[in-house]
Order: structure tokens, then C-alpha cells, then sequence
């Protein structure tokens, strides 16, 4: 009878698995092949295909179909998250979301990882030239705010306490201890 429990659970855990892995790729395995400068360079070429591209938020403005986001692509870091390298940037980019998106949420200097499809390109003013923009339709927006957006820090020893050394006390208070 336990042998029969313990075995059922295990092809339980191991179907489960399986669906989880199947879903997994469906959702992203797409997404991670292109590359930004594949798309920057031929984006009606891939129209329908979907994408997973990160930046910082140069400008969002409403339109009669949808809210328009202009975004300095960075590279994203194994979670996603976009860097703060600014040079590393490889262009810039254009995120549609057709439902309402009211561009106050999204204030520029907001860094974002935008999931979508590529629709094609526009061409807008850049300055005193027309700078190519891939388009993305916006399928989910992530929001990198707050304390997610701190770039970690390793606080200065900033005097005597009961901890001597380089690194920040949380216990640190003023000579003499008492």
C-alpha cells in the first residue's frame, strides 16, 4: 500500500513537471532568440515574433490608439532586469500598448523590460535627423522601481563600535558603549 502511494506521487510530481517545463518554453524559449540588433536591423522581417527587450524610458506619449514608449534598449541581466551602463546601449525602440497606459506611470528615466511582438518600424525626428525604431506591441510591461532599481551598495565603517573592520555595523553607536 505505501509502495502504491509513494509511486503515485511520483508520477503525479513528474506529470506536473513535465507541463510546467512545456508551458515554460512556449512562453519564453521564442522570445530569447532574437536579439535587439537583429530586429533593429530588419524589423519588418520579423513581424508577429515575439520579444523580450529592457531599457530606460525616454518618453511616453498618448495617442488616439494606444500610449507610445520611446525606450534606450540596455541589455538585460539574468533576471531581466535592464543595466545601467548606459553606452551599452545598442539603440532605441518604440513599445504600443493598445489599451489605455496612462505615460505618467512610465516617467522617463523608468527602466522597463517589455515582453512582446514586433510590429514593424516607424520613422520619427531624432534630434535633427529620422532615426528607425523597431515597434513592439506590448504584451506585459515590467516596471523596475523603488528599492528593485538600488544598485546594491556596501556602506564605509564609519567609526568605533562593537564590530572593527571595513564593512557597515548595523549595531554601530558612538564611543563609549554604555
Amino acid at each position: 500500500m505505501l509502495a502504491r502511494t509513494l509511486l503515485s506521487i511520483v508520477a503525479l510530481l513528474v506529470t506536473l513537471t513535465g507541463c510546467a517545463s512545456t508551458q515554460e518554453a512556449g512562453d519564453g524559449s521564442d522570445a530569447q532568440t532574437l536579439t535587439f540588433l537583429q530586429v533593429k536591423a530588419a524589423p519588418d522581417s520579423f513581424k508577429g515574433q515575439s520579444v523580450v527587450f529592457g531599457g530606460k524610458v525616454l518618453t511616453g506619449r498618448r495617442q488616439k490608439d494606444g500610449t507610445r514608449i520611446e525606450i534606450l534598449q540596455l541589455p538585460l541581466d539574468r533576471s531581466m532586469r535592464p543595466g545601467y551602463d548606459l553606452t551599452q546601449s545598442q539603440g532605441r525602440f518604440v513599445a504600443l500598448q493598445r489599451e489605455f497606459l496612462d505615460p505618467a506611470t512610465l516617467p522617463p528615466g523608468t527602466r522597463v523590460t517589455v515582453t512582446g511582438e514586433v510590429s514593424g518600424s516607424i520613422t520619427l525626428p531624432l534630434d535633427e535627423t529620422d532615426y528607425t525604431y523597431p515597434v513592439i506591441d506590448i504584451k506585459r510591461v515590467q516596471v523596475w522601481a523603488g528599492s528593485e532599481d538600488v544598485v546594491p551598495r556596501i556602506r564605509p565603517y564609519m567609526g568605533p563600535g562593537p564590530y572593527w573592520g571595513p564593512y557597515w555595523s548595523p549595531y554601530w553607536r558612538p564611543w563609549p558603549y554604555w
